[in-house]
């Protein structure tokens, strides 16, 4: 059974800073997809950044040069680090992963199999 743990989430003001993690219970992680995706209140889950097992990564345009998705597979880790927050970061951050993920969509939650139960960002003015 793949579990996902997510930590790191909480508050911070525009301008700032957090680093968010997702540990995985996945004995072959270095072959799985790891991604971050995000929920607004009353908004639809969106894609903020994927790393592919072969640890090239993909940003949402929202997101590109403030954001950077990053994994250590010896720790079975992914890792989002955020800078320049805004206030419309302010979501729900799940991490989500695919075994390989061949031939599957790496921006779309039809992506990955196998989801955390996120943590809360929030980003004051």
């Amino acid at each position: 059974q793949v579990l996902l743990e997510e930590s790191g989430g909480g508050l911070a003001q525009a301008g700032g800073s957090l680093r968010l993690s997702c540990a995985a219970s996945i004995p072959t992680f270095n072959s799985f997809n790891m991604a971050w995706f995000r929920q607004a209140p009353g908004k639809e889950r969106e894609f903020v950044a994927a790393v592919r097992w072969t640890n090239s990564t993909l940003y949402a345009d929202s997101v590109k040069g403030r954001f950077t998705i990053a994994r250590d597979n010896a720790k079975k880790t992914a890792y989002l680090q955020m800078t320049s927050l805004k206030p419309e970061d302010t979501a729900v951050y799940v991490c989500a992963t695919v075994f390989g993920g061949l031939g599957r969509p790496l921006a779309s939650r039809d992506g990955y199999e196998y989801w955390g139960q996120g943590t809360q960002v929030t980003v004051s003015s």
